[in-house]
């Protein structure tokens, strides 16, 4: 699959932009007439810029309101077009994106446009260019790629041709399945975009929420096969328009966009290989390396900080601790099959924070390929003779992702550490699911780092109020449960005010006994107000010796179709909590309803403990 990047998907100068797609192993890329305008480099020196870089110059976009004018209009037209050809000349592009009228056509007639077009034709075939022709999501008239389709065949000009683009197909609805009627020689440029699905103007959601593939709703896997069966082989390019991109940094954007297009090549070749075709598809694709859904979480890493808070409340909860690792500057602690490694504060985690996850996979070394052929960086780690190998690779926010061999219901590497835990009756039986907080430039990329790299299904998005702004997570799971991520999306502005929703949950059997226990230890749990507990007892009528043991140990409640679900909180150390969670009867959710309570709680404990100052 020959890839390309629009230039108005990165930060940045223009030459900052062509350095960053080269550095993430894109072919090509397109030229952003604005990028291209703001540039003190002249189109030549583009050019000798992006060969020596070892880049294609894809498309030059975009050309507006063409067609569907009248013949005055029509004639100012074909002269801007003719300057623009002679730039692309100068620059070596071969293609232009041209876009459904929007502000100036005064007829809808299919055969006018089709008339207009093949004159554009005769003036790009004097300069050796073609047109790739658009249909916007708010064309005037032309707002469909099947009428945009008809007018191209009514042109009948070798000279102009289609431009077919996702999200102007995929967010008005229509079925991309006809895209298999057009000839492979029409189709001069794809553009590739998913995003969120929002009740808002096609405009505004084009414009600033567009996201890359793999992160939003869009299948674009099935929009996909449906090209390739056209045997369409040109670039695969991405254009996606994004508030948030067009303030991050460039280079890493650009490895988030191209794990996305490594990510839509997998895609592609699975619906390739899961329907009828009566035509070839000659696209290059691949699979990515297949892996098997973790046998469980084996670990969670976290940064103790400067803080032993983060120990006691690990001991109030019931866990032991194993001693030190005999060669790294780490400790383990473990209750039932849920282990916690406290590593030690460092530059980049000076607060206790949650920094990584380990999981038991079947096949260690696949995991890797898998994560390396989607552009994951991989983690050194030092290993001395005897050890357990373990092979990870870093998500975009900097957290850690190792994985092991799955050697039994007690990994080996525990006996690495000083000693074994003490016999216990262990109330605590696993780890539930690992919440991790993502900064505004990291959010989407982590929803396709985990998506992709850990074969995981995204489940519906919410958005959580708190004192502090509007908290939006994504869930991420495992088929069968095991690996739930959660990925919450810190305020924007929020600062240093900001309760971090980082923590680990760990699922119990039996929430009330082992909140009990800690309490014997000497834990306070996170304080819930009375009001809650009013609030519960109207809305699911409880039997009032339940209420009253949830009321006494700061234990929350839910309820779904499915089952129930109690859960309580520590305080947070730095930016980090623990959850203790209880699932009934398939209970599926994580409480979403309580979380504005306990995120208004843990702000007021912050408060009163004067760390809001």
């Amino acid at each position: 699959m020959r890839t390309s990047i629009a230039t108005v998907c990165l930060s940045g100068t223009l030459d900052q932009k062509l350095v960053a797609a080269r550095e993430a192993g894109f072919d090509g890329v397109e030229i952003f007439e604005p990028d291209l305008v703001a540039s003190p480099l002249s189109p030549e020196a583009i050019r000798t810029r992006a060969e020596d870089l070892g880049l294609s110059l894809d498309l030059y976009q975009p050309f507006r309101d063409f067609e569907g004018v009248g013949p005055e209009r029509l004639e100012q037209n074909l002269r801007r077009a003719a300057a623009k050809f002679t730039l692309m000349n100068r620059l070596g592009i071969e293609t232009m994106l041209l876009c459904s009228n929007v502000a100036t056509a005064r007829s809808g007639d299919e055969h006018l446009a089709a008339a207009q077009l093949r004159k554009l034709g005769d003036v790009a075939d004097r300069f050796g260019v073609r047109v790739a022709y658009e249909a916007l999501a708010w064309g005037r008239f032309v707002d469909d790629y099947e009428t945009a389709a008809r007018i191209v065949r009514l042109a009948d000009h070798q000279r102009i041709g289609l431009c077919l683009d996702s999200f102007h197909i995929l967010s008005k609805g229509h079925d991309p399945e006809a895209i298999e009627t057009i000839s492979a020689d029409k189709i001069f440029f794809v553009q590739m975009a998913d995003a969120p699905l929002l009740s808002l103007d096609v405009l505004s959601w084009s414009r600033h929420h567009r996201l890359f593939p793999g992160e939003g709703a869009f299948d674009l896997g099935t929009f996909m096969g449906h090209l390739a069966r056209t045997g369409y082989d040109g670039p695969i390019s991405l254009e996606v328009f994004n508030d948030t991109f067009r303030q991050a940094d460039p280079f890493a954007t650009a490895i988030h966009a191209r794990r996305s297009l490594r990510w839509l090549e997998h895609e592609t070749a699975a619906s390739l290989g899961s329907g009828p075709s009566s035509r070839a598809a000659p696209m290059s694709t691949a699979m990515l390396p297949l892996v098997e859904s973790p046998a469980d979480v084996s670990y969670v890493e976290l940064r103790t900080g400067d803080s032993d808070e983060l120990r006691l409340l690990l001991m109030q909860l019931g866990f032991r601790p194993h001693g030190r690792h005999r060669s790294k500057q780490v400790e383990l602690w473990s209750q039932g099959a849920a282990r916690i490694v406290l590593g030690a504060p460092d530059s980049e985690h000076p607060q206790p924070t949650v920094a990584g996850i380990g999981l038991t996979v079947k096949d260690p070394a696949a995991a890797l390929l898998r994560a390396e052929e989607l552009f994951s960086a991989v983690v050194p780690r030092e290993e001395s003779e005897g050890e357990e190998p373990l092979v990870g690779v870093r998500a975009p926010d900097g957290s850690e992702v190792f994985f092991g061999a799955d050697r039994g219901s007690v990994p080996t590497w525990v006996d690495e550490f000083g000693s074994t835990a003490a016999e216990h009756a262990d109330l605590i039986e696993r780890v539930d699911h690992v919440n991790l907080a993502q900064p505004w430039q990291y959010f989407d990329a982590a929803v396709l780092f985990f998506r992709a790299v850990l074969d995981l299904h995204t489940e519906a998005s919410v958005e959580v109020a708190a004192p502090v702004g509007l908290v939006r997570s994504q869930v991420l799971r495992s088929d069968d449960g095991i690996l739930r991520i959660a990925l919450n999306l810190v305020p924007s502005g929020s600062g240093a005010d900001a309760i971090l929703p980082q923590h680990v949950a760990f699922a119990t059997s039996d929430v009330l006994s082992l909140a009990r226990a800690a309490r014997e230890r000497g834990f306070s749990p996170l304080d819930i107000p009375a009001n809650y507990y009013d609030d519960i007892d109207a809305r699911y009528q409880l039997e009032p010796a339940l209420l009253d043991e949830l009321r006494e140990l700061n234990v929350m409640y839910d309820r779904d179709d499915a089952g129930e679900f109690l859960h309580f909180y520590t305080h947070s150390v730095g930016t980090v909590f623990l959850e203790v969670v209880e699932r009934r009867d398939g209970y599926a959710g994580y409480g979403a309803l309580n979380a504005p309570i306990r995120l208004a709680s843990q702000y007021r404990h912050r408060a009163n403990q004067g760390d809001l100052a």
